[in-house]
């Protein structure tokens, strides 16, 4: 067993290779770019929805009342009219992407720290790179990537977009796992 302040090291450094993979990711492959396609009237249907002044959070069209339920033949009515959606509404100005990027980095740290409790709980000081490796990828793919299923699951998000994030999920696993290998305590 090691102790989880003895991986301290490794817990920052895969967060730093983490955001460093993720920014190649996003910015040089560009492979996430088309995940959302662009309203046919979008003129139209910003100029409908302005009026409403929503509140950033999320939505669902057909809405409920609270304590009225999914199956009321109301709501029934009107989801079979359509359209039925689900709506992300994100405050109007310019993406300020500085909060982002320090919640995704705060984040990775956390798989980080879950990564080390987990793989310091079943591994000891002096194990091989591949051994420290298989175990440190699997716990940091299941905190990067099991939960973006759930997203198509529930939410209908195309599965080729939530299939994308997991590949990348895979990737930051890999990274994250070769981290803890490299700096893994010898003793």
């Amino acid at each position: 067993m090691v102790p989880l302040m003895s991986l301290w090291l490794p817990i920052l450094l895969s967060a730093v290779a983490v955001f460093v993979a993720s920014s190649i990711l996003h910015m040089v492959l560009k492979y996430h770019h088309g995940d959302f396609r662009k309203v046919p009237d979008e003129e139209g249907m910003r100029a409908a929805l302005r009026p409403f002044n929503l509140a950033p959070g999320d939505y669902h069209v057909p809405g409920k009342e609270p304590g009225q339920k999914w199956n009321d033949p109301a709501i029934l009515e009107r989801m079979k009219q359509g359209p039925v959606a689900l709506i992300t509404v994100v405050r109007a100005g310019a993406p300020n992407m500085g909060p982002a990027l320090a919640q995704w980095f705060v984040y990775s740290v956390l798989v980080g720290l879950f990564t080390a409790y987990v793989t310091g709980g079943l591994i000891g000081p002096g194990a091989e790179y591949l051994h420290v490796h298989r175990y440190a990828a699997t716990v940091a793919f299941a905190g990067y990537g099991l939960a973006l299923l759930q997203s198509s699951i529930w939410y209908n998000r195309s599965w080729s977009a939530t299939m994308k994030s997991v590949f990348d999920a895979l990737v930051y696993a890999l990274v994250t796992g070769g981290v803890f290998g490299w700096l893994w305590p010898s003793s």
